[in-house]
């Protein structure tokens, strides 16, 4: 194979080569990864927002064996990374590591140059009227009466203050934030980009409101019957039909009447898919060699392959060996696809495929870095998310990758606190990560970080305030971040759940909130989902934002389309608000199910079945999948 290029000039040597090194020898603790069996210890918490209580994602927390690893004085990786393997040439001393990534300048304004947003519900100082100060002689002091009525008057302020800084929250704070730094804040670079501007911005989707968006329910599938906790993560929408993953399968129905058009049977659980499509709606799969038996439930994820949904075939399969694997198979945690190649990553490293024929770019290769790719960001770009070191003196490289060879690009090195992180895009490159555990509320975000993929410099680093922004990454995945978005040089987050304004019970609301990419500043634009509705981001169209409304208690639910520059809303399609129908539309909770929009049609699905209750009556009845259209 090809030799890749060294790393792009002015960037650290890459520890590894870029060719998705795997872990060194595996700890003596079992596999971590998808699908640990039952009786293994106890994993860590689930970093993800709202994931099943019943089925704890096993990837989660890293083993507690320490994979070897170089070591400088007091433990620490040595300053510099050590001589590229795969015949790189020398590679000349490089500068001491940046706080935030090779190549990254210190801007020279304060590090938090962008005044700081209080957290939801606090407010912003108000300006207030100067007091008249003491002369050299120490000056007449204000007399009692004064003192309280100033002190009233900017306690009104201040109530005030507190009620209208949401609809403000674009024109940020003042001079006491900044130096704060306090949560809700964004730090970039400065430049002209991000003036609030929006011409320009926005439009060109292809999603039309039809002449009627009332829409019915035209199909539901029921839940097949598992012996035990089954993961059927996996939706897709294609021009003729809706393909769902099922029970060592994956089906595909017709988009209006919910009949089968095909199934594919697999030799084991589907334990992994890709989010991107080919043109042709070829998928990239990972799914296990064998059909899960009793007592374990678990078989490892080793297989690779490509679907064709629109014929229904698996155009082929195949699984690797090397790295710390040896002779055994390579087991993966994800998958993705760009353009020509189909990338794997997981405990055991990383591996990519030619899309057309299986045949391999790269396999995991042994290192003496304890070197391995965790997983792959996909679409526009291929992204790697690279862990380096020893335990306990880990840190996270992000590198953009050439998807043919595996060479690196660009690289950025996160922050010391940093374990893992999750690729939000490609291109523009954007990364989320939790620094230093800080986050608090299982979401796996603390901070969004905006890179350019050519240089590996951060442009802009913002920060994400656990209590305000409902963005979740599922930490130890790569490509699994829901509820927030990237175009036209924004990030689109959703606000938490709050009051609304009529403080009645269950009139909670929330707002789309977007953010600059090269300013990291808040546009003053928002989107408003209106008492009793929350917005919940679901993709791009074109310039837009395409989101679902989740449903009050006495209404259905919607699926509106936001101009990403005005964040004006269209409504393109609402559900019925009949019990019925409401009851099973409420049954797939965002936070637990998958939801798809296209032309006029929206599906919800299932992520995991559990084995049926014992106690459960007919009313109770599940579904799988359940599609509402206006058609």
């Amino acid at each position: 194979m090809t030799q890749p290029p060294p790393p792009p000039p002015n960037q650290p040597p890459d520890p590894q080569g870029g060719f998705g090194a795997p872990t060194p020898p595996p700890p003596q603790q079992p596999e971590p990864g998808y699908g640990y069996p039952q009786q293994a210890p106890p994993p860590q918490p689930d970093p993800g927002y709202g994931y099943p209580q019943q089925a704890p994602d096993p990837g989660y927390g890293y083993p507690q064996g320490a994979p070897p690893g170089p070591q400088g004085p007091g433990g620490q990786p040595p300053a510099t990374p050590p001589q590229q393997p795969y015949g790189y040439p020398a590679q000349p001393p490089t500068q001491p590591q940046q706080p935030y990534g090779a190549g990254y300048q210190q801007p020279a304004q304060p590090p938090y140059g962008y005044p700081s947003q209080q957290p939801y519900g606090g407010y912003q100082q108000p300006a207030t009227a100067a007091v008249p100060a003491a002369g050299p002689g120490g000056g007449k002091k204000l007399s009692a009466q004064l003192q309280i009525v100033i002190a009233a008057a900017v306690a009104v302020v201040l109530i005030i203050g507190g009620g209208i800084w949401y609809a403000n929250s674009g024109d940020g704070g003042g001079k006491d934030d900044e130096a704060k730094g306090t949560a809700g804040t964004s730090q970039g670079t400065t430049g002209d980009g991000g003036s609030g501007d929006t011409k320009g911005i926005g439009g060109g989707g292809k999603e039309k409101p039809p002449a009627n968006t009332r829409a019915k329910m035209t199909f539901k599938v029921e839940q097949p019957v598992v012996p035990d906790v089954t993961d059927v993560t996996g939706s897709w929408l294609t021009d003729k039909a809706y393909v769902k993953t099922g029970v060592n399968s994956i089906v595909a129905y017709d988009r209006d009447k919910g009949s089968v058009l095909w199934t594919l049977p697999l030799t084991g659980q589907v334990c992994g898919s890709s989010r991107h499509l080919t043109a042709d709606n070829k998928l990239p799969i990972l799914f296990e060699a064998k059909k899960r038996v009793a007592p374990r439930y678990y078989q490892q994820c080793t297989e690779v392959g490509v679907v064709d949904l629109n014929a229904g075939k698996l155009l082929w399969s195949t699984s690797v060996t090397g790295g710390t694997a040896g002779d055994q198979k390579v087991r993966f945690g994800e998958v993705t696809l760009s353009g020509k190649t189909v990338a794997a990553g997981g405990s055991d490293g990383g591996a990519a495929f030619d899309v057309a024929n299986g045949n391999p770019r790269w396999k995991p290769q042994a290192n003496d870095q304890g070197c391995y790719d965790l997983g792959y960001g996909g679409g526009e770009g291929l992204v790697a998310v690279r862990k380096c070191g020893t335990y306990g003196a880990q840190y996270v490289m992000i590198q953009n990758l050439d998807p043919m060879t595996g060479a690196p690009v660009s690289q950025f090195k996160m922050p010391t606190g940093v374990k893992y992180a999750s690729v939000v895009s490609t291109r523009p490159l954007v990364v989320a990560a939790d620094v230093g555990d800080s986050a608090g509320d299982g979401s796996g975000i603390s901070d969004f970080f905006s890179l350019d993929e050519k240089t590996g410099k951060l442009k802009a680093k913002i920060t994400a305030d656990a209590d305000q922004y409902a963005a979740r990454c599922r930490s130890t995945k790569v490509e699994s971040c829901t509820k927030v978005l990237v175009g036209n040089g924004r990030l689109y987050v959703p606000t938490e759940e709050h009051e609304g304004s009529t403080g009645e019970f269950g009139d909670e609301t929330n707002e789309l909130i977007a953010f600059d990419l090269v300013t990291g500043k808040t546009a003053p634009e928002k989107a408003d989902a209106g008492d009793k509705y929350t917005l919940i981001p679901l993709r791009m169209d074109g310039g837009n934002v395409i989101a679902y409304k989740e449903a009050p208690y006495n209404q259905g639910g919607r699926i509106v389309s936001v101009d990403g520059g005005t964040m004006k809303e269209t409504l393109l399609l609402e559900n019925p608000a009949d019990k019925i129908t409401h009851d099973v539309e409420k049954a797939f909770s965002p936070d637990y199910s998958e939801i798809l929009y296209g032309d006029g049609r929206v599906f919800m699905s299932d992520m995991m079945l559990s084995k049926p209750r014992a106690s459960a009556s007919p009313s109770d009845k599940e579904y799988l999948a359940v599609s509402f259209s206006t058609h």
